[in-house]
Formats: structure tokens, sequence, C-alpha cells
């Protein structure tokens, strides 16, 4: 899909148009191959910008073509999306294409919000002729939804984290995961993105006004923010994985400890009956009480038994012996 839009230089009002003139946006999302063709026959550029964008592997990096004259900007944005039916937090890039200080391109996957933010005018000051501050407005819009999305895996990360208080389950378990991952793909993208901005006051097509330096200033500062916090964030949540870890293995063995004991206690009445069972000789095999005195010795040793283990803290009782 290919949207075109132009920011009149009197009114200064954006309007969606039908034909590429100078000083138009192009937003691409998810084009296709006839449309990558007659943008790049029309604009006369290379076909490569625009598939490089397209490429979920690619990663945030500037690109320069020279022979005719065009730039390409390659950003890793935040998405939310699902990966075996469980929600996750990754990066996909965007790329922005300025060709020769004429036209600029947007290209993306899918719909971007941040995109769409630019298309409804939400945007203060964004106007489609001013390409170079169109770029850093963007910049510090993405550093912006890194904030949020880190923000919002910091909300669930304590919402996994309050209902594994109450109960161990393998799916809070996996969200875990899940939210460590994401916060492994988001700090990768955030130094790449970091080098990219930084590089940008280098690029020679990039005019840089005062105003355009204030944007790009606190785009930067936006994202070493965003660095911080997702280091943070992997900090608390990788020492809260190990203890986690820690509770279920104590967990396990107390649980092992408690079946080993009971295996004990069962099997001292299962051992009395055995030996009073043999074909030989044995106490009280004349005695009409017999049975009940057996019954006595198997309920009074097993008894001790239990007295014993719990002393021991092999029942979940205090174990004296760790004082």
């Amino acid at each position: 899909m290919i949207n075109i839009y132009q920011t009149d230089i009197e009114t200064n009002i954006m309007q969606k148009i039908t034909e590429i003139k100078k000083g138009s946006w192009i937003n691409m999302t998810n084009p296709t191959e006839e449309e990558i063709s007659n943008i790049c026959k029309t604009l006369m550029i290379q076909e490569d910008f625009i598939r490089y964008s397209l490429d979920y592997e690619e990663k945030a990096r500037i690109d320069y073509e020279e022979d005719d004259d065009t730039v390409l900007f390659i950003l890793d944005v935040p998405i939310k999306e699902k990966e075996q039916e469980r929600e996750i937090y990754t990066t996909m890039p965007i790329g922005i294409i300025i060709v020769r200080d004429d036209f600029i391109i947007t290209v993306s996957l899918r719909s971007l919000e941040l995109i769409e933010d630019f298309e409804l005018g939400k945007v203060k000051g964004f106007a489609t002729y001013k390409k170079s501050r169109f770029i850093l407005q963007l910049m510090y819009k993405i550093s912006s939804n890194y904030l949020n999305s880190l923000q919002l895996i910091n909300k669930e990360t304590e919402i996994a984290e309050s209902s594994l208080k109450k109960s161990m389950h393998n799916e809070e378990l996996l969200k875990l995961l899940d939210l460590e991952k994401s916060l492994v793909y988001i700090t990768t993208s955030l130094r790449a993105n970091e080098a990219v901005m930084e590089r940008t006051v280098k690029i020679k097509n990039i005019k840089l006004y005062e105003d355009d330096e204030d944007i790009l200033e606190d785009a930067i500062i936006e994202n070493k923010q965003a660095i911080e916090m997702s280091k943070i964030y992997t900090d608390v949540l990788n020492s809260s994985m190990d203890a986690y870890s820690s509770v279920i293995s104590n967990n396990l063995n107390e649980t092992m400890k408690l079946l080993t004991s009971i295996t004990i206690i069962i099997s001292i009445p299962t051992l009395i009956a055995s030996l009073w069972g043999m074909n030989v000789d044995v106490p009280f095999e004349i005695t009409k009480y017999g049975f009940w005195i057996l019954c006595a010795i198997a309920i009074g040793v097993t008894a001790l038994a239990i007295i014993l283990l719990n002393k021991k803290g092999l029942l979940g009782g205090k174990n004296v012996n760790s004082k």
C-alpha cells in the first residue's frame, strides 16, 4: 500500500495526494513488487533501498548512494506480536529514504502507530518538505515508543511475579521467559539505533538547524534513557528468574523429602507384617491376641518413626539439628 502526502508551504496544511510531487512524503506499507518497481522508476532510485527496509532481519544502519544522491536510514521500532500463541515484544526495521532533497520515503512491513501519528497530523511542527526534521522527529518518536514498551514490560513482569508468589505455574514462568527475550531484542535494537542517531550529524546530505539539533539531542537522550531502563529491567528480571529457580528447586527437594519420609513410614507396618507372615515359628503365634499385639507394635514403631522424622524436619517440621 502506498500513500502520498504533501504539506502546503503557505498554509502548512498536509493533504493526501494522488501524484508524486517535489516535497512530498511517500509512505509504503508492505508494498507489492509492482508498487516497488513503479516508485523506483518514477523517482529513479535503486530497488535495493526499499527491499532492505522490508527485510525483517535488517539491522539499524545508514547507507548512502552517491550515484542518485539517495540516503537510506534504517531504524528498529518496537512492536508486539504473537509467538506460539503468546504475545512477545520484539522489533522490526523501518526505512527512511531521502531522495535528492526532493522526496522522502518511509517503508515498513506493517502499519505502525507512530507513522499514523504523522499521517493524522498529530506531530507538532511536522511538514513533508522538512525532510531532515522529519527523520529526527521519527527518531524521537521511536525512542519514546521504546520507553512506553519498557514500561509495559515492567508492568507485565510485576503481574507475572505477583501470580508466581501465590502459586508456581508454567504459564507465568513462560511469560517471564518471553519478557526476558523481549528485553534482549529491545536492548540490541536500542544500541543499534543509538549508533545511527550519533552518526546522523556526520551525514553531509542532512542539513540540521538549531531546532533540529535540539530534536536530535532529545532523541539521543530518550534513547539512552531507554537503554538504561532496559538494562535495569533485564538485571531485575534475571535476578527474579534465578530466585524463582531456587524456590522451585527447594520446593522439589522438600517434596522429595516428604515422599521419602512417607515411604519409610509406610514400609514399617509392611516389614512387620512380612516378618510374621513367614512360614516359621514367630512370637505370639499361639496367642489369641497375637494379631492385636502385632498391630500395637506396628503402630508404636510407626509413631516413633514419625516423631524422629519430624524432629529431623523431614515431615515439614523444624529441624532441631539446624540450629
